[in-house]
């Protein structure tokens, strides 16, 4: 039997502002993320995630995929969850339109949301890598290149939406909505991640 840490089993009334708590929630826990990335000290957890291991004579993962994003991502995940869950239970009418969570149980929530958005990007890494498409890079073939584009800004936000799904309910109107609000800001986050001198795309 697995498993299933089931936080509440009642149905949000609002399926958007679920969006937008997720939204908010990941951008906030980005701020963290982001900073910690750009950091000298981050470095010294570079260490892959497959330990360098080989599957049919090519990386599983590959050397972009560490433990740097890992080390603050999924507790400021659970960090933001717990401050807004906190102000929600300030007003019980915002609370109302979202998951009827204690501060604590959206703080597990978050910690679930995070490593979920970190871990939706390995198979992404995975496949790749059987392509021969290197690390960062993007495919070079013409139908590939569009489809793995696609995938890059995607990957994290259903790895995030399963997590989520599999401790709430999450409406398929919620995904609906992540999945056409949340490509554009997983981009923008990728942006401002370069331009700080964190890293670009790894997968």
């Amino acid at each position: 039997m697995v498993f299933r840490p089931v936080l509440s089993q009642e149905s949000p009334a609002d399926f958007f502002a679920c969006a937008l708590f997720l939204i908010l929630a990941f951008l906030l826990a980005g701020i963290p993320h982001t900073a910690w990335l750009s950091s000298r000290i981050s470095r010294r957890f570079g260490i892959p995630l497959d330990f360098g291991a080989m599957w049919r004579g090519k990386r599983i993962l590959g050397d972009h995929k560490t433990a740097r994003g890992l080390v603050v991502m999924i507790p400021a995940a659970g960090g933001t969850f717990f401050v807004l869950g906190a102000i929600l239970h300030a007003y019980p009418a915002l609370l109302a339109r979202v998951w009827p969570l204690s501060p604590a149980s959206y703080a597990v929530l978050g910690t679930g949301a995070g490593l979920g958005f970190m871990l939706g990007e390995l198979p992404n890494s995975f496949v790749k890598r059987r392509l021969d498409i290197p690390p960062g890079a993007p495919a070079l073939h013409p139908i590939l290149r569009p489809v793995f584009f696609l995938a890059d800004r995607v990957d994290s936000i259903i790895g995030m939406l399963i997590a989520v799904s599999l401790m709430v309910p999450t409406p398929w109107q919620t995904w609906l909505y992540m999945a056409l609000l949340g490509p554009g800001l997983h981009w923008l986050f990728s942006a401002i991640l370069h331009r700080c001198g964190g890293k670009g795309r790894a997968s």
